[in-house]
């Protein structure tokens, strides 16, 4: 037996990276802090970025056929990467103002984006469960790291204690598909049944169930509704760059596995799951935009954003088309961009060294510090959907590939919660700018985090011009066409 490596070298990288740096922490456990081991983290996390930029995207196997490396992988492993080094550049300064900056930090971001990148190369279903438990195990601890904080433990446990049941059903769902085919890759799944005709006869009962099982499984990770119950309390509770990171790159690879699995070896049976996936869809739009409405912690607002805005991908993917593929992907470029920077602004509410999350701490923002409301604006116009801004960009390109699809009755009602939706963005933008000014914010310490605000919001402002857009656009048609295949 021959092993060709290549198609795993960013997951090598990643690998020697984090045992690598745990020998530092380990050995230098006084000094072996964010000044030490998360630049060290940050640069292991480009490197990688930049090698699955320059590998060859045709298609390969490795580990007998359980992983696979191609254009679709590809384009989710940079965002991958890319996002996970932003919310570790955001770490540093909070870490060290909570006095909780331990070297364990950054390895654990390495050992979830190494889970990540495997989990969008994921070729079969025992490739999928694991790369999907080494990305959930760090983020448990992760969201617990503040461990002196009752709020910090108790959004861990729960995420744990509901984390493993949504393990359960994903193994159970594998073990029914499983049992009615006798097969655990999905090319062999997809060969299997390529000569069914998409109804109900073609489909084994048992396997429809296992599918359900599974489609349930990974709507957990991307917190739709009805498995949103532990985002709201988790996001509020877990240590905020921790918060940044969970809200941003585990979403892109759980939307990019869920294209991965339903447009792989279940595509024949577009119109079985695609009733599932659009009636997750609207309950999580529907959901996510009226509850954020009454909300008055920003984070908590934010997970409520979070799972409105999965439910707009799950627009492109319930299209079950190239160009819906498309759509969930620019859109969830998009999003990570949004969120990073959004939750970057977060990082910059501090007051008298204590930083303040509610909504109403935005008051007179534009007066005290204008560049900072300039850009938190732009996050929100972008998270409503005004045009020109990125946001816009992003809902057409789903909306359009639903109504493509003949989905038009579908698309209509998103774009209409999209209105709904627009108003909790719409209200902080005018508590910033036409409230009376509250308490100034402390000067920024960490220029790290105004960087990450910076490059994000110039992103967002100016993403219709073709230089900034080609990239990810391209990138993403380049991606659709590899997997729709």
């Amino acid at each position: 037996m021959t092993f060709d490596l290549t198609p795993v070298l960013s997951e090598l990288i990643l690998f020697v990276g984090v045992l690598a740096l745990l020998l530092v922490g380990a050995f230098r456990e006084q000094d072996a802090t964010s000044r030490l081991l998360a630049p060290l983290a940050i640069l292991t996390l480009i490197v990688a970025a930049i090698v699955v930029i320059a590998q060859d995207k045709t298609r390969a196997l490795g580990f007998d056929g359980h992983f696979v490396f191609d254009g679709y992988a590809a384009f989710l492993k940079v965002l991958i990467l890319l996002g996970s080094a932003g919310a570790l550049a955001l770490a540093g300064g909070f870490l060290q103002d909570e006095r909780i900056d331990r070297f364990e930090y950054p390895l654990l971001v390495l050992f979830a984006s190494l889970g990540m990148s495997m989990m969008v190369s994921a070729n079969s279903l025992i490739a999928l469960y694991m790369s999907l438990e080494l990305q959930s195990l760090s983020i448990y601890v992760m969201a617990a790291f503040h461990r002196d904080n009752l709020r910090s433990t108790e959004a861990g446990l729960k995420y744990f204690v509901l984390g493993a049941l949504a393990s359960g059903m994903l193994l159970y769902g594998c073990s029914l598909v499983y049992g009615f085919s006798g097969t655990l890759q999905f090319d062999a799944l997809a060969t299997l049944w390529s000569g069914a005709d998409g109804g109900a006869k073609g489909l084994p009962l048992g396997a429809l169930v296992g599918l359900i099982f599974v489609v349930s499984g990974l709507a957990f990770k991307m917190a739709a509704v009805p498995f949103h119950m532990w985002t709201p309390d988790v996001y509020e509770g877990a240590p905020s760059p921790v918060t940044a990171f969970m809200a941003g790159a585990p979403k892109v690879a759980a939307v990019g596995l869920l294209l991965r699995v339903l447009m792989g070896p279940f595509h024949q049976w577009v119109d079985q799951w695609q009733q599932i996936v659009i009636v997750v869809s609207i309950a999580s739009m529907a959901l996510g935009s009226f509850a954020a409405i009454g909300q008055s912690n920003f984070k908590r607002l934010m997970a409520y954003s979070g799972i409105a805005n999965v439910g707009y991908a799950l627009v492109g993917v319930a299209a079950g088309t190239a160009g819906g593929i498309n759509g969930a992907l620019v859109y969830m470029a998009i999003y990570l961009f949004m969120t990073i920077g959004t939750f970057a602004c977060i990082l910059l509410m501090r007051r008298q060294g204590r930083y303040v999350e509610s909504i109403a701490d935005l008051a007179g923002l534009s007066r005290r510090r204008p560049m900072m409301a300039l850009a938190l604006a732009i996050f929100m116009f972008s998270l409503a959907g005004i045009p020109p801004l990125a946001g816009f960009i992003g809902k057409l390109y789903v909306f359009k590939a639903a109504i493509d699809a003949g989905l038009i009755r579908f698309a209509v009602l998103g774009v209409v919660i999209s209105v709904v939706g627009a108003y909790y963005y719409l209200r902080i933008v005018k508590i910033m700018y036409f409230d009376e000014p509250a308490e100034a914010f402390d000067p920024p310490t960490y220029p790290a985090v105004g960087s990450v605000v910076a490059i994000c919001a110039v992103l967002m402002l100016f993403f219709v011009i073709p230089v900034l857009s080609s990239p990810i656009l391209g990138s993403a048609q380049t991606a659709a066409t590899a997997l729709a295949k």
